[in-house]
C-alpha cells in the first residue's frame, strides 16, 4: 500500500508502541500488489528474467565462490561480485558498504560498486546516520535483511529517505556483511529507475552471495594475519618457530583453497604436521553415525605400522556413550603420559595398540557438528606439548572444517547443476516424445482414412466381381460358339487365368488392408495422446504395439536370421500408469536388445539364433508389501555386459555404441520414468556371455 511520509507519521501516532506500528507496517505490506505501471516495467522484467534463469543463478554463485577461492584481494572480490550480481538481477546499482566501527556504526562509506551509467556513482561517498548505530545495528548483527520496495511508502524517517534519495535510490535491498560475528558492512542492491518488489528467490540469492562474502572477509583477514605474523616473527629464534608454524598453516590453507579433493588435503595435512611436530604419528579420524569411527588419513615414521592397516575400525565405548564427549564442545585434549592420568584398563589397552605414550587430540567441526578428530601421537617416550603446538593443531583443525564445508557446498552446487541438467534433458526428451506422438497419431489418422475406404469397399468389390464372373460363365454356357473377335479377346486377356486369379487378388488386398489397420491401431496405442494422465491400462497392449512397430527390425534380413520373440504372459490386472511413457520404456529396452543381438549376429554369423524372451506376472501384496506389483522381464541371449559397463548403464550420456548410433539417454530416461514417475523399480541382470535381462516392477495402484 502506497503511503507518504506524513501518513506514516499519523499511523505511528495512533499506535501504542513501536512494536504495534511495525506489525501494522507488515500487514499493510501484505496487501495485493496493484497492476504494473509503465514505470515499474523494468523492475517486473528483471523479476521475470531472474526467475527464468535458475542455471544462471548457480553459475553466478559458482563464479563468486571461485573468485573468493582465487583471490586474496577484497576489492577484486567485491568488484567482480557487484558486476555479476547486477547483471543477473538487472539492478541499477550493486555496491558494498563498510561501516566505521569507531563511530558506533553511525558512519560509513561505499568501497565498491557496479552501477548503470545512467545513474551517479556512490564510491567513496561518506554517510552519517546519527540514529543507525543505536536503533538498527544490533538487529543487523543478528542477520536482519532489509528489503524496501519503495522508500516513499515504507514508513522511513525523513533523514533515512534523504540519505537514500541523494543517491537516486527508489528501491533498496540491504544484506548485512558480518566478520567475527560483528557487523562489518552491507551488500546493497539499488533500483533507481522505479520501485521494485524484491522476490523471495532474489532475497535468498543475494543472501547466499553475502554469506560467501562473509567467508571471504574472514578468510582474507585470517590469511593476512598469517602473512603478517610470518613476516614479522622471523628475526628471533623463538619467533622463527612461530613463523614456521604459520608457514605450515598457510600452506595447508593454500592446499585447501587449491584442491577440492578432501583426501589430498588430509594426506598433506598429516604429513606436514608430523614433520613439524617431529612426532611419531599424525592421523585424521572420522566418526560414524553410531560414534564409532575409522582413520581416513595417516602419516607415521617408518618404524611404526600404520593404524589404518592394524585397526580399520574403532569402537571407543566412552566416545560412543557420550556421543563425542568433550570434543563436541570444541575442547582440546593433551596427554603427556597415558599412564599418569588415571585411564581405565580398556582405554590403556586401546592406546597401547596405537603404541602411544603421549598424544594430543583436537576436534574437527563441520559447521557446528563434530565430524572427526586430528591427533598427534608420541610413541617413543612421554612428551610435554607446548601451548604453541596446541594452537597450531587447533588452527589447522579449523581450516580442515572450512575444507569440509567448502567441499560440501561445492557438492551441493554441483548436485543442483546436475539436477537442473537432468530436468532439462527430461524436458527436451518429453517434448520430443510429445512431438513424435503427435506425428505418429497424425500419420495414423491420415493412413486410416483411405485404408478404411479401401477396406470398406472390398466386400462390394468382391461381390460385384463375382457377379461379373458368373455372367461370363453364363455367356459361355448360352453361346458356346463365340465370334472370332470374342475368341481373340479371350486369348488376349487369358480369361481362364483372370477368372482364377482375380478373387485371389481381392483376398490379398483384404489381408493387406487388415495389416495396415492393425499397424495404425498399434501406432495409436503406442502414442496414446488421449492418455497423458494416469489411467488403468493393459500393459500387454503396450508391449504388443511396440513389437509391431519394431517388426521391421525383428524379421529376417540377408545378413541375419529373424529374431525370435518368446512370450510368457501371465494374468495381470490393468495398471494405473502413464501409458505413453511406459511404452517409451518398452521401446528403449527392446531396441537395445535388438542392437545387442545384431552385434552378436555380425560376429557369429548364421549359427547364432537371436531370441528375446518377454515374461509378465503379478507379485501379490503381503504384510510387508501392502500393494500388488506387476513385473515385466525382457531378456535377450546376446553377449551380456561386463560389471564396469553394467554400473553405468543408467547414467546420462553413457553409451557403448559408436558415435551417431546412440545418445546415452534411453536407459537414463527409462529409469526416471519407472522409478521417479511410477515409484517402480528398474533392474538389470547381466553377465558376459549370458545375455541381459531388464526387470520392470510397477505398483498396480499409482500413489
Amino acid at each position: 500500500m502506497m503511503l507518504n511520509t506524513h501518513q506514516w507519521k499519523q499511523l505511528r501516532d495512533c499506535c501504542k508502541n513501536q512494536a504495534a506500528f511495525e506489525r501494522l507496517q507488515q500487514i499493510l505490506s501484505e496487501q495485493p500488489v496493484l497492476p504494473i505501471s509503465n514505470n515499474d516495467q523494468s523492475s517486473y522484467s528483471a523479476h521475470l528474467e531472474f526467475d527464468s534463469n535458475p542455471i544462471e543463478r548457480y553459475k553466478t554463485l559458482f563464479r563468486v565462490i571461485s573468485r573468493i577461492r582465487e583471490s586474496l584481494e577484497l576489492n577484486t572480490i567485491f568488484t567482480a561480485t557487484a558486476i555479476e550480481v547486477r547483471q543477473l538481477l538487472n539492478a541499477d546499482r550493486v555496491a558494498v558498504f563498510r561501516f566505521d566501527p569507531d563511530s558506533g556504526y553511525d558512519d560509513g562509506e561505499f568501497i565498491s560498486e557496479d552501477v548503470n551509467p545512467e545513474f551517479e556513482s556512490v564510491l567513496a561517498a561518506r554517510i552519517h546516520d546519527h540514529c543507525f548505530g543505536e536503533q538498527f545495528a544490533p538487529q543487523y548483527k543478528q542477520g536482519r535483511i532489509n528489503a524496501i520496495s519503495d522508500i516513499y511508502a515504507a514508513g522511513l524517517s525523513d533523514c533515512h529517505i534523504d540519505i537514500l534519495s541523494q543517491f537516486q535510490v527508489r528501491a533498496n535491498l540491504f544484506i548485512p556483511l558480518l566478520k567475527d560475528d560483528q557487523l562489518w558492512g552491507g551488500l546493497c542492491i539499488h533500483q533507481c529507475s522505479s520501485p521494485r518488489h524484491w522476490s523471495e528467490d532474489e532475497i535468498e540469492f543475494v543472501t547466499q552471495i553475502a554469506h560467501h562474502l562473509d567467508v571471504a572477509l574472514q578468510q582474507v583477514e585470517y590469511i593476512n594475519q598469517v602473512q603478517e605474523k610470518a613476516k614479522n616473527l622471523t628475526l628471533l629464534d623463538e619467533r622463527q618457530k612461530e613463523a614456521k608454524r604459520q608457514k605450515i598453516l598457510f600452506e595447508i590453507v593454500n592446499r585447501i583453497r587449491q584442491s577440492l579433493d578432501l583426501q589430498t588435503i588430509f594426506d598433506t595435512t598429516t604429513q606436514e604436521v608430523r614433520q613439524f611436530l617431529k612426532s611419531d604419528r599424525v592421523v585424521v579420524y572420522r566418526f560414524n553415525s553410531d560414534w564409532s569411527g575409522y582413520f581416513v588419513a595417516e602419516s607415521c615414521s617408518s618404524e611404526w605400522k600404520p593404524l589404518t592397516d592394524l585397526i580399520p575400525n574403532i569402537a571407543d565405548t566412552c566416545l560412543q556413550e557420550t556421543q563425542g564427549g568433550r570434543f563436541r564442545r570444541g575442547e582440546i585434549l593433551a596427554i603427556e603420559d597415558i599412564y599418569d592420568v588415571g585411564y581405565s584398563d580398556c582405554q590403556i589397552q586401546l592406546l597401547e595398540r596405537f603404541s602411544a605414550k603421549a598424544y594430543i587430540v583436537v576436534p574437527i567441526l563441520q559447521g557446528e557438528n563434530l565430524w572427526g578428530l586430528l591427533a598427534a601421537y608420541q610413541n617413543t617416550a612421554t612428551r610435554r606439548w607446548t601451548e604453541e603446538e596446541l594452537q597450531l593443531l587447533s588452527q589447522i583443525s579449523i581450516q580442515l572444517g572450512v575444507a569440509l564445508q567448502q567441499a560440501e557446498l561445492l557438492a551441493e552446487t554441483q548436485a543442483l547443476a546436475n539436477n537442473l541438467k537432468q530436468a532439462q534433458i527430461q524436458l527436451v526428451q518429453t517434448e520430443k516424445m510429445s512431438s513424435l506422438g503427435h506425428l505418429v497419431a497424425g500419420i495414423a489418422h491420415e493412413i486410416n482414412n483411405p485404408v478404411n475406404f479401401i477396406y470398406g469397399n472390398l466386400d462390394p468389390a468382391t461381390e460385384f466381381t463375382q457377379d461379373l464372373l458368373d455372367l461370363v460363365e453364363l455367356y459361355q454356357q448360352e453361346y458356346p460358339q463365340p465370334t472370332p473377335k470374342i475368341v481373340e479377346k479371350i486369348a488376349e486377356i487369358d480369361l481362364d487365368y483372370l477368372i482364377e486369379d482375380l478373387p485371389k487378388i481381392l483376398s490379398s488386398m483384404r489381408l493387406g488392408a487388415e495389416r495396415i489397420r492393425q499397424l495404425v491401431l498399434s501406432l495409436r496405442n503406442f502414442s496414446r495422446l488421449d492418455e497423458a494422465e494416469v489411467k488403468p491400462v493393459d500393459l500387454h497392449e503396450g508391449i504388443e504395439s511396440t513389437l509391431l512397430i519394431l517388426h521391421h527390425r525383428l524379421k529376417s534380413k540377408p545378413e541375419r536370421s529373424a529374431i525370435k520373440i518368446i512370450k510368457h504372459y501371465g494374468k495381470i490386472p490393468q495398471v494405473e500408469c502413464y501409458a505413453a511413457q511406459l511404452n517409451q520404456v518398452f521401446m528403449n529396452i527392446l531396441s537395445n536388445a535388438v542392437d545387442a543381438l545384431e552385434s552378436v549376429q555380425n560376429k557369429l554369423g548364421g549359427s547364432f539364433l537371436p531370441t528375446i524372451t518377454i515374461k509378465t506376472g503379478l507379485i501379490q501384496k503381503t504384510e510387508k508389501q501392502p500393494n500388488n506389483w506387476v513385473i515385466i522381464s525382457i531378456q535377450d541371449n546376446a553377449g551380456g555386459m561386463p560389471p564396469e559397463v553394467k554400473t553405468k548403464i543408467f547414467d546420462p550420456f553413457f553409451t557403448t555404441k559408436s558415435v551417431g548410433k546412440g545418445t546415452g539417454l534411453g536407459l537414463s530416461i527409462s529409469y526416471q520414468i519407472v522409478v521417479d514417475k511410477h515409484d517402480g523399480i528398474l533392474e538389470c541382470n547381466s553377465q558376459p556371455g549370458e545375455g541381459t535381462e531388464f526387470r520392470i516392477l510397477i505398483p498396480v495402484k499409482h500413489s
